[in-house]
């Protein structure tokens, strides 16, 4: 009965995406005007994810505004793309066929450019028998297309340690290659259509790195777009999205109705109630156990260490201070074994077991690699143990996080937190965040040997206000037109065409006056 449903709603929601693709395609852009080019080929296959909503809803509302748009395509243009690489066959097929039909659906009547794929004979032979290595740092014809690349790789085999083995080393390869050919499609592209800007989704997965690059190579305006903090938002930007860079003017303060509006926000968070690019990642919340309570009474303090997901496209932002989250484990592990005195409590993200997403180098794997459960001051959460964070973080001697949100309300609730990777909040004084590896190092030892650490006033304030800045101003709504159909995935609901203009959205308004007005991406 599930399936049957899950059919009909299916069917209905291409139904509807046809005939919105229509009326959208009725109205006519104003001729005067250079159009704007929408490109994603990584947020879906066959279904429609969270990401090509926003990127569909944003291009059919700025065609309502009158602004010509013109959609950059994939027709089997790949050999392997992101999405359709499955980590445990990696030299499988990617599934054309419900791709291809799915972009029928969703520009029907809109002007767009297919683009198929070319196999250049003569890289394929530059790319012959290169170790990881050497294909990493590739380049060829001044495109850096190992580097292009390498994000999503490891986001495909779901692990930021690749294996120098031939499986990997081909898919490296045909990614290259799939690479270099969109890549010679898209300057073609390029030269006809003279755009005024080009949008992408994430601008990191190669095909839109790709493209991106490219169109930067011309001085073009790139925008990018990712899954914002609430619910069914999404995050525009001119710069990298996955960074999160944002501009909070030095005047905005949170007013009295502000602090209530981002208070009633976090009680549902720090209950669990909350998701993140349609996840639910708390379908529970414990307590502490007694035996880690027990444990906490016999040593002296308590550390709560966060990890992240290591292939998250947002890590290659990340990694300035270590070379990546498990050189940083590596070194809490040297000085877990050097502070018998301290209770580490490791806790791994929630996200590194989703299904059909599970990590394939995961803190897990490491914690069983170290042994690092027979250490005495040890206790290990994985991923699917819901214990709660927040009750972790209330009874914490400090916080430590490599870059995840949670580091972020930690300070809100008055806990010092100490960072080791670039996030969404170190733009801004919101926690202790060292200028190299060595400041790092220096500052966790003087917090572990210290009696009590002190959370700095003005970081409660300012993490409040980023937060906010986060979840209400950059955060641009759609939940009018998107309801959830799976992890991830999303139908559209029934609306008309016009209520896609931007006089009717707040996020259409938003995305609208920062093409054209070149103001902020904000609500």
């Amino acid at each position: 009965m599930k399936s049957l449903l899950s059919k009909l709603n299916s069917w209905r929601t291409r139904r509807h995406i046809a005939r919105l693709a229509r009326a959208v395609a009725a109205r006519q852009p104003a001729a005067e005007q250079r159009p704007v080019v929408f490109f994603n080929a990584s947020a879906r296959l066959g279904h429609l994810s969270l990401n090509a909503a926003f990127s569909q809803l944003a291009a059919w509302g700025l065609r309502l505004a009158g602004i010509p748009i013109v959609h950059f395509v994939c027709k089997r243009g790949m050999t392997h793309c992101v999405l359709g690489t499955n980590p445990d066959r990696p030299d499988a097929a990617p599934p054309c066929a419900a791709c291809v039909a799915q972009s029928k659906r969703l520009y029907a009547g809109a002007e767009l450019r297919w683009f198929e794929y070319h196999q250049g004979r003569s890289l394929a032979d530059s790319l012959s028998g290169r170790d990881l290595e050497q294909l990493r740092t590739f380049s060829y014809q001044g495109i850096p297309l190992g580097h292009l690349v390498l994000p999503a790789l490891r986001w495909a085999l779901r692990r930021h340690d690749l294996q120098d083995d031939e499986a990997t080393r081909r898919l490296f390869r045909e990614y290259i290659l799939s690479a270099y050919s969109l890549g010679q499609e898209f300057t073609a592209f390029l030269d006809d259509v003279d755009p005024q800007a080009v949008v992408v989704f994430n601008g990191v997965m190669y095909p839109e790195a790709m493209a991106r690059w490219l169109a930067q190579q011309r001085g073009l305006r790139v925008v990018t777009h990712e899954v914002s903090l609430r619910p069914f938002s999404a995050f525009f930007t001119d710069g990298e999205a996955t960074a999160y860079p944002m501009h909070i003017p030095r005047e905005f303060r949170l007013t009295e109705a502000l602090n209530a509006r981002l208070d009633a926000y976090l009680e549902q968070r720090f209950q669990g109630q909350f998701t993140m690019a349609g996840i639910q990642f708390w379908p529970e919340m414990q307590g502490l156990d007694e035996s880690l309570l027990e444990k906490m009474g016999h040593l002296q303090r308590m550390v709560p260490v966060f990890s992240n997901v290591i292939f998250d496209t947002s890590q290659v932002h990340a990694n300035k201070l270590f070379r990546h989250m498990f050189a940083w484990l590596d070194y809490v592990l040297e000085q877990i074994k050097a502070h018998p005195e301290t209770l580490f409590v490791i806790r791994a993200h929630p996200d590194e077991q989703r299904p059909g997403k599970r990590s394939r180098q995961s803190v897990a794997d490491w914690v069983r690699a170290n042994r690092v459960n027979e250490l005495q001051n040890v206790v290990f959460y994985d991923s699917q143990d819901y214990v709660s964070s927040y009750a972790l973080i209330q009874k914490a001697h400090f916080v430590m996080v490599y870059n995840s949100s949670i580091g972020l309300e930690a300070s809100i609730m008055g806990k010092p937190v100490l960072c080791a990777g670039a996030a969404r909040y170190t733009q801004y004084q919101t926690v202790f965040y060292p200028e190299s590896q060595s400041a790092y190092e220096k500052l966790l030892k003087v917090f572990l040997q210290s009696a009590s650490v002190a959370q700095p006033e003005e970081y409660v304030r300012e993490a409040r206000r980023v937060f906010y800045f986060q979840l209400f101003r950059t955060s641009l709504p759609f939940e009018d037109y998107l309801d959830a159909h799976s992890p991830g995935y999303v139908h559209l609901k029934h609306f008309p065409a016009e209520a896609l203009h931007p006089d009717q959205s707040t996020a259409i308004q938003a995305i609208y006056a920062g093409l054209v007005a070149d103001e902020p991406f904000l609500v």
